[in-house]
């Protein structure tokens, strides 16, 4: 198999730099746990879809060799810095790039000295790849492609690493329903925004639990509709596009609201 293991988690800084209020600290827990799992899988690469890096032009990979230093959230600036190093697979990154453009998705590099590194992949690599021991190969997230599209992205990581004999772990991030609360609160006692949000979170969650994977994907328009789930819930077309065959349900790990929205840490 050349997906050994394949994750979803939160893009949210707040379960990393605030790991002592219970609901986000049962995410980091969950994300640990994750981590230990995808070190077990003994991939080669860890391929990353992240919501919050944005692309609107093409398909962007990553492709400078070393990432390191310190990001500040646009959004949650006041909870600290998070800290990154970071190891890019560059040959996996460039075969992706090929097929992808052969494929018709126009996609280039990027590879200059302070790119923007998005939070989602931050908070990925310092859970759930402790110690920069296995190298990533990153894509954005293309505002203008569909669910089709990204699930194409999808199939062609796979590809690009079934074509070099290597073994990854696939870890998409992104929330589940995308409301959150627009004042402050008490963090101790987060909760989804709304009861029909926790309702479709859980459904859906449900339904990846029993493995009834195609009822959950004829499920997925609606849900992502009814609950505005974060970009559509494109992260979850990536992943079932590298998994493929494979995709048969997951583990929920942690449930979660943070700030209001949904979160969950899921094993595929």
């Amino acid at each position: 198999m050349t997906v050994v293991s394949a994750f979803m988690i939160p893009g949210s800084p707040l379960p990393y730099v605030q790991a002592d209020n219970p609901p986000w600290g049962r995410l980091a827990d969950a994300m640990k746990t994750a981590g230990e799992s995808l070190a077990a899988s003994k991939p080669d690469a860890i391929v990353v879809y992240s919501t919050s890096w944005f692309a609107v032009l093409d398909q962007l990979w990553q492709t400078k060799p070393h990432l390191k230093g310190v990001h500040v959230d646009e959004n949650w600036h006041e909870y600290g810095e998070l800290p990154f190093d970071i190891h890019i697979d560059t040959k996996l990154a460039e075969v992706a790039i090929q097929e992808s453009n052969d494929a018709g998705i126009k996609s280039k590099g990027v590879n200059y000295d302070q790119f923007p590194i998005d939070t989602g992949t931050i908070v990925a690599s310092n859970f759930l790849n402790p110690g920069n021991k296995l190298p990533l190969m990153i894509t954005s997230n293309n505002l203008y492609h569909d669910w089709a599209t990204t699930e194409t992205l999808g199939q062609i990581s796979a590809k690009a690493a079934d074509r070099l004999g290597k073994k990854i772990a696939v870890v998409v991030i992104g929330r589940l329903s995308g409301a959150f609360y627009r004042h402050t609160i008490n963090i101790s006692e987060d909760k989804v925004v709304s009861e029909q949000d926790d309702q479709w979170n859980k459904k859906i969650l449900d339904l990846l639990g029993q493995g009834a994977t195609d009822v959950f994907l004829q499920t997925c328009p609606e849900y992502a509709e009814k609950a505005k789930v974060e970009m559509g819930f494109k992260h979850m077309a990536f992943l079932k596009g590298a998994l493929g065959e494979q995709f048969q349900g997951g583990k929920v790990h942690a449930y979660e609201p943070i700030y209001g929205s949904g979160a969950a840490v899921i094993e595929f």
